[in-house]
């Protein structure tokens, strides 16, 4: 994407878009410049089409609080042809989704521009660039800030200090007027970004957080100025000056929290290598040449060698080595691959050379399908996170109503109090704590998970999944490790190599883990079927050489199974004229299932398997796992029938499979995840993705959720129980500005604080055994 600009002589748009456009004419060079991301190939590397519908990552800059991602996200709404826009405040990146037939990415560029902000499409280079300027421009405001704090504060002590008529007017207005010098500089760079986002949302006619800290620093300001010029009592240059800088020290250290908090998702677009080996004369030659990965396309050769990444998806065509893809699955394990294997771009080769062709790039990797569903997790507000952004909305108006109130009240009282109590009124209140504390939690929450391995797409699923009290389980590829092998094979009519070779035929271009047992038993597939049709969770029908054939369970092919074995699948293949062959195949748990299964026990979720398998197979496996529901013989209606049978009894399912078939359940369940081996149908249809082969993962998924819930209503809890004991003592007269002003700053950073605590949680089962036992009795 940068190339593309550069290469076509348009490098200085880089210049032009770090600063609005201070002229008309500055402007339209500026819309001319934003056209080039309107360009196919420039949004090959970033954007994700879907026919009309367009689907990109941006960043943007200004964002400084959650009033401005609200504000954001109401103005993109609102554009015609976006059809949503969500926004991450501890990354600030935004998700938008729009209609190229009816606007174009430049024009939401520019629209977010209008209401002073900057947005780019997201890459991870601008990112820490953007987030270095941001820190960089922080500390100085913090160190000017908290320099002529100090200064100030030497000039204002002795004033306090000295006795009635021991100290001079002529001393006293000089140490004024030095400290009005010195608070200046404060005011007008330090305490700037308030002034210019209140300035911002009043153009808007709107109040964001903003608004109240830029009154009460003005005012401040401008009194103690006309204090000093009077020769008045009321001069607090010592507390204005105090109040800026313990409120930009709060920020500050939000800042670097959110930054940590977002580490683990940030991570991830991090893992795909700035440079590539590329074999442009392979096969006939190996002649190396390095070159960006970003101009890799599918069917290069690359060479990756022991400790590089993969700088694309791609296929293992020469080579022996272990992958290492624990960044990005959890899996803690090496993964071994060979000649056929496919490797995903960011994972690291640990042994041999490998040489791959190039299958996939840019928004098309697996690696960025994961960040694009992790960024639709961030930026989707679960129900509590609109609850509180609906209250954080009116907070602001109602503050001032409030604080308008006090200073009349307190005028016919003591009038000599009510400003700087009015003031102290505006400055104590923290809205951002109480918009704060769900996305805070989520990012936290959400990062430690996608570290494990657990990938959550949908802004609702941690909290539902907190909520979940029945957990569904598929059998075959969920529970099993769907790695079937042919047991047992009774040819009824033809020889065992011709009807293996028929049933390979018809489930060539399955995915279904039976099939790939059949098609490996069966050796090189010298049939070719035609006119497949496939009747989820019974099997499928086809023809070969003319001929129609059907191969799936006992009853699909309307005869009773040749074959009886405890624990094993039994599928037939049948013509016209009855049975073929009937086949027999085996499959074992996963290694983690009976550990995953006893967690959830322990945590009191009721359990259930629901399987298309033979019922005699579902319910061995039940009992080798100790899960007391369980049903075998089902089709997928059967299953959404039975997921619908336990919501109507009051429960809230959790259901987990992975076949095409299991899609429709997956859709149906309050709470649904699929095994990342699985059918795309079915992670499609899902909240969350199970990149890792640890089943356990899931247990400690539910145990995550479940704490996420619990920081998230204490953060809620934190927010409204200060504003309701801060805004009635500030009120009172009881706090002052700085005082103010340090309880607001540690409210957010409080909740922030509070939050982090999640990316390194683990927990225990029996730490909610109790509580959920009680709850279901």
């Amino acid at each position: 994407m940068a190339q593309t600009i550069i290469d076509s002589g348009n490098v200085d748009y880089y210049r032009l878009r770090t600063d609005l456009p201070k002229t008309p004419e500055a402007a339209l060079e500026e819309l001319k410049q934003l056209k080039l991301y309107d360009l196919p190939e420039v949004q090959q590397s970033f954007v994700k089409a879907e026919g009309e519908v367009r689907e990109a990552s941006l960043i943007l800059e200004g964002i400084v609080c959650a009033a401005c991602v609200w504000l954001n996200e109401r103005h993109l709404r609102q554009l015609p042809g976006v059809l949503s826009a969500d926004i991450n405040f501890s990354t600030h990146r935004a998700r938008v989704r729009w209609d190229s037939g009816r606007i174009q990415l430049s024009e939401i560029l520019h629209a977010v521009q209008e209401i002073g902000y900057l947005a780019y499409p997201f890459d991870t280079g601008r990112q820490e660039e953007l987030f270095r300027k941001e820190r960089e421009t922080a500390i100085r405001r913090l160190a000017i800030a908290g320099l002529g704090m100090m200064q100030v504060m030497m000039y204002a002590i002795p004033v306090y200090l000295a006795d009635e008529g021991t100290m001079g007017l002529d001393l006293q207005a000089l140490m004024r007027f030095a400290s009005l010098i010195l608070t200046t500089p404060v005011v007008f760079y330090s305490a700037w970004p308030f002034f210019q986002g209140a300035w911002r949302d009043l153009k808007l006619r709107r109040a964001g957080m903003d608004v109240p800290v830029a009154l009460g620093v003005g005012l401040a300001y401008a009194a103690s100025i006309y204090g000093s010029m009077t020769s008045s009592a009321d001069v607090y240059f010592d507390s204005v000056t105090m109040f800026i800088f313990f409120l930009l020290t709060g920020r500050f250290l939000e800042m670097n929290a959110r930054k940590h908090s977002a580490e683990a998702a940030e991570s991830l677009v991090k893992l795909i290598p700035a440079a590539a080996i590329k074999l442009p004369n392979w096969p006939s030659g190996r002649e190396e040449e390095m070159v960006a990965a970003v101009k890799l396309t599918p069917g290069d050769h690359v060479v990756v060698g022991p400790g590089d990444s993969f700088p694309a998806d791609g296929t293992v065509i020469e080579g022996k080595s272990s992958v290492d893809e624990s960044l990005l699955t959890g899996e803690s394990h090496p993964v071994g691959k060979h000649i056929d294997s496919g490797v995903i771009g960011g994972t690291i080769n640990l042994s041999s050379p490998l040489v791959i062709r190039v299958d996939k790039i840019g928004a098309d990797t697996v690696l960025s399908g994961i960040v694009r569903l992790l960024d639709r997790a961030l930026a989707e507000k679960p129900r509590l996170a609109l609850i509180a952004d609906r209250v954080a909305s009116w907070f602001v108006f109602a503050l001032l109503a409030v604080a308008a109130t006090v200073a009349g009240i307190w005028y016919l009282i003591e009038p000599a109090r009510a400003f700087w109590i009015t003031v102290s009124v505006l400055v104590v209140s923290c809205p951002c704590a109480l918009a704060l504390a769900t996305p805070a939690a989520l990012t936290a929450a959400l990062g430690r998970l996608t570290r494990m391995g657990l990938l959550s797409t949908r802004g609702h699923a941690l909290e539902t999944l907190a909520h979940a009290t029945d957990f569904v389980f598929d059998k075959t590829g969920t529970l099993t490790t769907g790695e079937f092998r042919l047991i047992e094979t009774v040819a009824l009519r033809g020889e065992r190599a011709e009807v293996l070779v028929l049933a390979a035929a018809l489930e060539q271009g399955s995915t279904h883990p039976v099939a790939a047992a059949l098609r490996e038993a069966a050796g090189p597939i010298t049939e070719a079927a035609s006119q497949i049709h496939y009747h989820p969770g019974q099997g499928l029908e086809g023809n070969v050489d003319g001929r129609a054939y059907r191969l799936g369970t006992p009853s699909f092919v309307g005869a009773e199974p040749g074959i009886r074995g405890e624990g094993m699948t039994v599928i037939g293949l049948a013509d016209a004229d009855g049975p073929i062959a009937w086949f027999g195949l085996g499959d074992e748990p996963r290694a983690q299932a009976a550990e995953l299964v006893a967690a959830l026990k322990g945590m009191g979720v009721r359990l259930h398997l629901f399987s298309g398998d033979r019922p005699e197979n579902v319910l061995a496996l039940a009992q080798q796992l100790g899960i007391e529901h369980a049903r075998g013989g089902m089709l997928p209606e059967d299953k959404l029938d039975a997921v619908k049978a336990l919501q109507a009894a009051g429960a809230v399912v959790a259901m987990t499979g992975d076949g095409v078939n299991d899609a429709p359940v997956l859709a149906q369940a309050q709470v649904s995840v699929a095994i990342d081996q699985g059918a795309e149908a079915a992670q499609a249809a899902a909240d969350m993705v199970l990149l890792s082969s640890e089943l356990s993962r899931l247990a400690d998924g539910v145990r995550i959720a479940r704490k996420t819930q619990t920081i998230i209503k204490q953060n809620l809890a934190w927010a409204v129980v200060y504003n309701a004991i801060a805004i009635p003592a500030a009120a009172m007269g009881h706090v002052t500005p700085w005082l103010a002003g340090i309880g607001m700053s540690l409210s957010s950073l409080l909740v922030v604080l509070n939050a982090m605590r999640l990316s390194g949680y683990k927990g225990e089962p029996a730490e909610y055994s109790a509580a959920t036992s009680k709850k279901q009795d």
